[in-house]
Order: structure tokens, then sequence, then C-alpha cells
């Protein structure tokens, strides 16, 4: 079964739903848009470093020494890079921090970046998100799976063991089918189980978590 990320909390209470609702990552944003906080707000809902959740932060183009300064500052488990980072400043940011890294590769249309390859085996760790310019997540913009489908095939044989996140417009009712068709390791959603920025609807929070059982289901 993929596991189930929840991205752009913005209260303490949200955070704690989608854990017991079965998320294996939450997630908050630190890199801009209407559910950015502050360091002090994603430490109180992130909550202390625990077994069975991993604690996630998306950053966008802060230099890479702030990112590992936050990093260490909120313990975090997992670094979520957003913006133009080179396969050079993921692998240093990784380093440096002890953290996992997940660049994030931003696509518009079925081509894939020319630098995909090479962010991908920094880490083995990509993610995938729809371009929509000015922004760098949590659009609701659905990615063309179906055209993504051999160009990801290609990139799995390229870089073996790779984790493929996908994010980019996932909600309940279409979730099954972007993990038929590209079997991510992580589905990360946000906007898609919102009923406004930043504000998580615990019952869409469970149909979401329960759509991802049922296509794993589906796929035996």
């Amino acid at each position: 079964m993929p596991l189930v990320k929840i991205c752009g909390l913005t209260r303490p209470d949200d955070a704690a739903h989608a854990e017991q609702s079965g998320a294996a990552f939450v997630g908050v944003i630190l890199a801009g848009g209407p559910r950015l906080l502050s360091t002090e707000q994603a430490r109180q809902v992130l909550g202390p470093p625990r077994p069975g959740v991993r604690r996630v932060a998306v950053f966008g183009d802060q230099p890479a020494h702030e990112v590992v300064t936050v990093a260490r500052a909120l313990a975090l488990d997992v670094i979520q890079l957003h913006g133009d980072r080179t396969p050079e400043e993921a692998a240093y940011i990784g380093s440096v921090s002890g953290r996992d890294v997940w660049p994030v590769l931003r696509i518009a249309g079925t081509e894939l970046p020319p630098n995909t390859e090479a962010l991908a085996a920094v880490h083995r760790t990509l993610v995938l998100d729809a371009h929509v310019v000015g922004e760098l997540g949590g659009t609701g913009v659905t990615l063309d799976w179906d055209g993504l489908t051999e160009q990801i095939r290609l990139l799995r044989e390229r870089v073996p063991g790779l984790t493929l996140v996908l994010a980019g417009g996932l909600r309940p009712e279409n979730v099954g089918d972007a993990i038929r068709l590209l079997s991510p390791v992580v589905v990360d959603v946000s906007s898609g189980v919102e009923n406004a920025p930043g504000v998580k609807d615990p019952v869409r929070v469970q149909l979401f978590v329960q759509a991802v059982r049922d296509a794993a289901e589906k796929s035996r």
C-alpha cells in the first residue's frame, strides 16, 4: 500500500487527526503561499519526533544553510525541496543535515525535465508535482498520469530503487487512478482534503486514506 502524506497542515489538531487516520507523513509549508508557517508555528503543528509518523517541512528557495538550520531546529525527519534546486544542492543539504531529502520536480505536460535522472539519483527519491507559474505547490492542479506512465517506467529503470512521491491535484476521488497508473510509493495530498487553504476536512482525510487502501487492495 502506498504511504500517505498529508501536507499543508496549519493546525495541531489537523496533524493529530491525520496521524490517527493512518497518514505516515505529516507536512508543513515553509516555502510561501496561503499555508505558510513560521518555524515556531511549524514546531507546534508537527509536534515532537515520535514513532509511527514522519515529520516533513517543505522549503522553497531558502539558502541551503538556512534549510539545514531549520531542519535541525525542528528535528525534521524529511526535508522536501521545492524551487529550482540542483542535484548538487540536494546532495549537500542531505549530507550536512543528516535528514532524508525529497527533491521536487514540477512538471508541465508529459515531458520530464533534462535534470530529472540526476536529481532522482541523489537520494533515490523524487516528488512529482504540477508546474504552475508563480506557485510552488498546493494548487490542486493534476498531472497527466497516463501521459507520464512510460517516462516514469524508464526513469525507474535508470534509477533502480527510486522512491516516487506523487503530488499534484490528488483527492479521494482520483487517487486510485493515480496509484494504478504510476504506482507511487507515497501519495502527497494538501488541497484535495481541505475546506479552505490549510484547514483540513477530517472526513476527506479519512476518505483519502481509505481510497488509497482500496486501490492497494485492487492491485493485489
